[in-house]
């Protein structure tokens, strides 16, 4: 079986980390988010991932030079412009020739739904697409899904009023589909899977969704990346980490480091305090500075403090100053 992983985004919710790392290339527990996700396609029996790619591609392209990732064989498909998420799908699917039942996950949720389930659950229904569902405890900010008895999609409602939403479930950004959704995707057009081919799907009663309690995030705001990583930190997830701090890491004996992760190439002072922080590679904290609930690749100076922000590549908090639920540099004034 095949699939293809959407990994062209901008990551503008990330910035500034997204202005040097694509969004899918940026670690979870010291691994590609894109490494999480193809480690659990190959798990469910995935043979080959193609990646639909188009925002800066050779960040994919020089991590897995031999065009394989976590034993699964890799292929690229570079959008020549941007296609939206169905433009995307359809644009990878006829790049790889793909002609037969296929999965897609979006490249910035992290989950740990079984696939094979997923696609089990496809394949007994016989359904055009299926999609899985997860719950939340508030539906408001989301495109809600109603189910009937059989599992079928009723239909969408995006962002319902509080206390109106049909259901709890939302779109997990996990889907099967079969290759005739590809057809119903116009070459070469911008074409959304949410809002064009899924509703027409639902009305031809062709589309399913399978509701999981599996721990799911989606990585692409700098609160969800943040709490990603130290959710392998607590025992939420029943996920092996290796090492919390890298090898590599340099941390002088007097520094303080708790619940954190700290890449190899990361640098801690003396007397500095990381707290739940993920210090990325080239991260520099310098001696007597705090860095709390933040994440840095950048540097944060001598007793400085950084409470609940993010420092991109080249931001650097400056010596004694404080910098508080702020981004550096302000993608905003880009």
């Amino acid at each position: 079986m095949r699939a293809v992983v959407l990994v062209g985004g901008f990551g503008t919710r990330l910035r500034p980390l997204t202005y040097s790392v694509p969004k899918p290339m940026l670690p979870v527990g010291h691994r590609p988010i894109i490494e999480h996700l193809v480690r659990r396609l190959g798990a469910a029996g995935v043979d080959e991932v193609v990646l639909a790619l188009g925002f800066k591609p050779e960040p994919f392209l020089a991590a897995f030079p031999d065009g394989e990732c976590a034993g699964v064989a890799l292929r690229y498909a570079v959008e020549p412009e941007p296609l939206d998420t169905a433009g995307a799908i359809a644009f990878a699917a006829r790049e790889a020739g793909i002609d037969e039942t296929f999965v897609v996950l979006n490249g910035d949720v992290i989950c740990d739904l079984d696939i094979a389930t997923l696609v089990a659950f496809h394949l007994a229904h016989g359904a055009e697409a299926t999609l899985h569902l997860t719950p939340v405890p508030d539906p408001s900010a989301f495109g809600v899904v109603e189910l009937g008895e059989d599992g079928v999609v009723r239909r969408f409602v995006e962002k319902p009023a509080p206390g109106t939403a049909p259901s709890n479930l939302i779109n997990a950004g996990a889907y099967v589909l079969e290759p005739s959704v590809v057809a119903r995707v116009p070459a070469g057009r911008k074409f959304s899977i949410e809002r064009d081919v899924f509703p027409a799907i639902v009305a031809d009663g062709g589309i399913y969704g399978l509701a999981t309690e599996d721990y799911w995030i989606d990585t692409g705001r700098p609160d969800t990346y943040l709490q990603a990583n130290l959710d392998l930190l607590d025992g939420t997830r029943n996920v092996k980490l290796d090492d919390a701090i890298q090898a590599g890491a340099v941390i002088d004996p007097t520094a303080t480091v708790e619940r954190s992760m700290v890449a190899a190439g990361a640098s801690i002072g003396a007397n500095a305090k990381v707290v739940e922080s993920v210090l990325l590679p080239g991260a520099r904290v310098g001696a007597r500075a705090v860095v709390e609930g933040s994440v840095v690749m950048g540097g944060v100076g001598e007793r400085a403090t950084a409470s609940r922000s993010v420092i991109g590549a080249e931001g650097v908090v400056e010596a004694g100053s404080t910098l508080v639920d702020s981004r550096l540099p302000d993608p905003d004034g880009q």
